[in-house]
């Protein structure tokens, strides 16, 4: 059966970043492919048919390996949605690390991935990071290119906040659909802005206000990545935070990961969680946030809340 089309569908989707290797220019071992198959047949059997990578991940081994992955499987891609990023420039040798948005440097960018991924079109396709030099109009002509040659979909951003996105839209014919943003029960500054204005707080509070309440009014969905705080919120046993996500997951017979993916899934603003573990056990253990509405009262997303800050709301 074929993949939903639109990413703004997806309730959760697979961040591939952990695939490939290290964070090196090695080539890809037989074990690296074999840990990408299992990550991606445990993503499919939790109902998981979106996968999210950047041309960066692993110097661009997490593309190649899951491309050998597509290879190995026929048929595999007309079930599935493929989204990556572009606009980061790792370091080499004395150039710094930097951001690049420059029109032909999408467009070639792109062109990379669709080899290392073994695949002739791209679903969706986020502009990674701000770059303070990119001319709007030249990004919306070379996003307007990859579109009408059919190699993109459709198109988003990450880490943008509202006035950005506007900014770019302004030059843009093709829409923007997703602006991924790290969300998690242990980075909230996202939810807390709201709540912090006209409080002594604000100013320690360094989220865009208005970023999410812009996106749902244009149509932008939310994704938010590393929203298992890399697994810092279930290692603590001994905080209040674990100790409610596993009374909850007990109560409502699912797992913790799921109780913090719900936390997300159950703001109005329409998040969209970024799984990005390789372990298939852990992969397993979000498929509720799939199959299932969430299932937190209000009163169960405010305790969570409350336990996670420590200290009662203004």
């Amino acid at each position: 059966m074929a993949a939903e089309t639109d990413i703004r569908a997806h309730k959760l989707v697979y961040g591939c970043m952990g695939l490939g290797g290290g964070w090196d220019t090695s080539p890809c071992t037989p074990e690296d492919i074999h840990r990408a198959e299992a990550a991606v047949e445990a993503a499919l059997a939790a109902g998981i048919t979106a996968f999210d990578h950047a041309d960066i991940y692993r110097y661009g081994k997490s593309e190649a390996v899951f491309g050998e992955v597509l290879a190995r499987s026929p048929g595999l891609r007309q079930r599935i949605v493929v989204q990556t990023k572009c606009g980061i420039r790792l370091p080499d040798g004395d150039r710094p690390g930097h951001y690049d948005l420059r029109g032909d440097s999408i467009v070639r960018r792109v062109e990379e991935s669709l080899v290392r991924l073994r695949t002739d079109f791209l679903d969706v396709l986020l502009l990674h990071r701000p770059d303070p030099l990119a001319d709007p109009r030249e990004v919306g002509a070379a996003l307007s290119s990859l579109h009408a040659q059919g190699l993109v979909r459709q198109f988003g951003v990450s880490n943008m906040n509202g006035p950005q996105i506007a900014s770019l839209r302004a030059h843009l014919d093709v829409p923007l659909v997703v602006n991924q943003l790290e969300m998690s029960l242990d980075r909230r500054d996202w939810v807390e802005s709201g709540v912090l204005f006209n409080t002594a707080d604000a100013a320690r509070n360094g989220f865009a206000p208005g970023t999410l309440e812009w996106c749902a009014a244009n149509g932008v969905r939310l994704q938010a990545w590393s929203p298992l705080a890399g697994g810092r919120l279930m290692s603590d046993k001994d905080t209040r935070v674990y100790r409610l996500v596993g009374e909850l997951a007990r109560r409502k017979g699912t797992t913790p990961e799921s109780i913090l993916l719900w936390w997300l899934q159950r703001h109005p603003a329409g998040i969209a969680p970024v799984v990005g573990t390789t372990r298939p056990e852990r992969i397993s253990a979000c498929a509720d946030a799939v199959r299932r509405q969430p299932d937190l009262t209000h009163e169960e997303w405010y305790a969570l809340w409350v336990a996670a800050r420590g200290v009662p709301l203004p």
